[in-house]
């Protein structure tokens, strides 16, 4: 996951001296708020003569098409626009280097900007007021966050507002693929301990129960044991990308998973008849799973604890009926 450093957070340091702080560390993104005004791109010009840091600019403005000149002009590599201020959907000029987002406000439903969304490169979501410093991330945003991931599989979701140390490490396990970090990271003894913070390994004295922030049921690979049968079981894992398709009953109740390493298992067991592989064969009945009231530090603790490498944890309430799962893999991204 990359982390955008919002410059404009920190108020007591010279422009130029934060830029190259933040550079001297790695930063991935410049993270620059223009609220309708025009001076932002003096400082980006700026900018432009000592650092070749990406710029990820995010616009609020109802006539964003006056700064098409500027942008182009600087080759600003991540643009997002306020969906909340525009009145129309824009027409978006092909700019080498480009990438055009879509930003929008945790309050405004998806149907509003559904169809707006094939128009841009990936989304901005804003978990607390575009433009001001300092807000708080609510739990409420990691379901937001999930809906945008479920319905757009093939969007890069990027998030601003509140995030933290253990916010950022909680986004990136749900796939987010960029935070922004102002007060946070500005707040912090130094550029650097707070930077570590975000990119570390979560925060493990966490009591974020997993309930809040797992990747609901309705969006993973899910099939009846009713269903079940080898075609059915390969393209379940095939259509979802996942590498595994969870096995419930009629009731909900995970009774099983199966992953691309199960199947591998049964054939290489079958290898003399392969006859004999039936779907009871490629089942997993007893996975690794999680109480939906397990905290973020109890489920570090467990993976921990395995001698074995797992890509994802099915989360279950106390019917053991099927909540949700958290898809370490996302863990891998950079």
């Amino acid at each position: 996951m990359k982390i955008s450093a919002s410059i404009y957070a920190n108020q007591l340091k010279p422009l130029q001296q934060i830029v190259e702080e933040l550079d001297a560390l790695h930063i991935d993104m410049l993270h620059v708020d223009c609220v309708d005004d025009m001076r932002v791109f003096d400082d980006i010009r700026s900018i432009r003569q000592y650092s070749s840091t990406p710029i990820d600019l995010h616009i609020i403005s109802a006539t964003p098409e006056k700064y098409l000149p500027l942008i182009e002009e600087l080759k600003i590599e991540y643009v997002s626009l306020q969906f909340e201020q525009l009145s129309a959907k824009p027409e978006l000029p092909h700019l080498y280097g480009t990438k055009w987002g879509l930003c929008v406000q945790a309050d405004t439903s998806i149907s509003d900007y559904e169809s707006w969304v094939s128009d841009f490169s990936f989304l901005l979501f804003m978990s607390t007021s575009p433009g001001i410093s300092g807000g708080v991330f609510q739990k409420e945003n990691f379901s937001a966050v999930n809906q945008l991931l479920g319905n757009f599989p093939k969007m890069q979701i990027h998030v601003d507002g509140g995030v933290t140390n253990e916010i950022a490490f909680v986004l990136r396990l749900m796939g987010v693929r960029a935070v922004v970090s102002g007060s946070y990271l500005m707040n912090q003894p130094s550029l650097g301990v707070g930077l570590m913070s975000l990119y570390k390994s979560g925060n493990t004295n966490s009591d974020l129960p997993l309930v809040d922030f797992c990747f609901p049921a309705k969006f993973l690979p899910v099939l009846k044991e009713s269903e079940c049968t080898f075609s059915t079981i390969l393209q379940t894992i095939e259509v979802h990308r996942k590498g595994f398709v969870l096995i419930t009953n009629q009731q909900s109740e995970l009774t099983g998973v199966v992953t691309n390493a199960d199947i591998r298992r049964a054939l290489l067991g079958a290898k003399n008849n392969l006859r004999e592989v039936t779907v009871d064969t490629l089942i997993n009945r007893q996975p690794t799973t999680l109480q939906q009231s397990a905290t973020l530090s109890q489920m570090i603790q467990l993976i921990n604890e395995l001698n074995f490498i797992i890509l994802f944890l099915p989360v279950v309430d106390t019917n053991n009926k099927l909540v949700g799962a958290i898809l370490l893999n996302h863990l891998t991204r950079v």
